[in-house]
């Protein structure tokens, strides 16, 4: 990975949105910028230097992985580690240096003790999504991963099938799913492991259950790996004993919905765009009512990421840019179908990364 490279081009944005110091305090935006994996560091920018702010715990870990900017190991919350220093090494200055900061990762009290650490020392100014917006177009490298992780990913749907059967509780089909994932290499699951049966399948995040799986209806299987950093995300709608008309027409839907939500992804279309076309399918099959969440989300060293394609959002698509698409319809009291893979936006259109076959699995 460029850590150094995209750190560079972080220093670069800093004079141009009037900031002379930049705090990230983001973990997943402090491994971008440095590959550091610990779950404690702050990292401190200028436009020439950089300092990661972490604990003993990471004294050997952050040598090994990170080569682009000075460790501290401090006894201190990060965040006041990185202040501290900034207080100490700064003279009180005619002009206050700015200071950018992640509000979105900083809780009140952590922005209160900042600011009373550097009182004199420096200005705080909350900072555009500067990190995140880089996020969002992924290198070769980051792409590399994410085809791992989804191949990985994939796989599982093979354990659920031949678990899922009239009887077996939701967390059985869930442990089997995961016991598959570790066994080869997750670090870890993108999310609790969403395994909703028959009513449940209308809970839009019915993570699995104790409730037994009945001998008819649709089943909701929603799962993904990270691996080496990087998510996955995936899911089947499968149904359990032979499916009435009204069952097969709402997956039938839901699963054009999917495609032309797909068909609609490539460069220079909104975010708002890619979600109407899914959306729209779904109202000429009067299901718009059971559509009750937004089409995807980015996704990569976080499950969820910028972009969303949602209703309103007018972020224009690009090459490199990762997506889900994930419509769904969810009849409560009956049951939910939703269908989701995972795309690359092309210079050209798209490339969908997880396993195509969408055919509607009896068991």
């Amino acid at each position: 990975m460029d850590d150094a490279g995209r750190l560079r081009r972080l220093q670069r944005q800093l004079s141009q949105n009037r900031f002379d110091l930049f705090l990230v305090t983001h973990l997943p935006n402090v491994r971008y910028l440095t590959g550091f994996t610990g779950s404690s560091a702050a990292l401190l920018v200028s436009p020439s230097s950089a300092a990661l702010f972490t604990d003993g715990r990471y004294t050997t870990q952050a040598k090994a992985e990170v080569k682009n900017a000075r460790i501290v190991i401090g006894t201190k919350a990060p965040v006041t580690a990185a202040a501290e220093f900034l207080a100490k090494r700064s003279k009180r200055p005619a002009v206050q240096p700015v200071l950018g900061i992640e509000p979105e990762s900083l809780t009140a009290g952590a922005r209160d003790r900042l600011s009373a650490l550097t009182r004199g020392k420096a200005r705080l100014r909350s900072a555009p999504p500067l990190i995140e917006r880089a996020r969002m177009v992924k290198d070769a490298g980051e792409l590399r991963l994410i085809r791992r992780a989804i191949d990985l990913g994939a796989s599982l749907f093979r354990i659920a099938c031949d678990t899922i059967k009239p009887g077996t509780r939701e967390v059985e089909v869930a442990a089997a799913m995961e016991f598959e994932a570790r066994s080869h290499g997750a670090e870890g699951m993108s999310f609790p492991t969403i395994i909703a049966a028959g009513p449940r399948s209308a809970v839009v995040h019915g993570r699995a259950s104790a409730a037994r799986i009945p001998r008819r209806g649709f089943v909701v299987c929603d799962f993904g790996v990270i691996l080496s950093g990087y998510c996955s995300d995936r899911t089947r709608t499968v149904h359990v004993g032979q499916p009435s008309r009204e069952a097969r027409n709402l997956y039938a839907a839901v699963l054009e919905a999917q495609l032309a939500a797909i068909a609609k992804v490539r460069p220079g279309v909104t975010a708002a765009e890619v979600d109407e076309a899914a959306r729209s399918v779904l109202r000429k099959a009067k299901l718009a009512q059971y559509f009750t969440h937004s089409t995807g989300h980015g996704l990569g060293l976080e499950i969820h990421e910028a972009p969303r394609l949602a209703v309103g959002q007018q972020q224009k698509l690009e090459s490199g840019m990762v997506v889900t698409v994930e419509p769904g319809a969810y009849i409560p009291g009956k049951g939910g179908v939703r269908i989701e893979d995972v795309v690359v936006v092309t210079p050209s259109g798209c490339e969908v990364l997880t396993p195509a076959d969408k055919q509607l699995v009896i068991l």
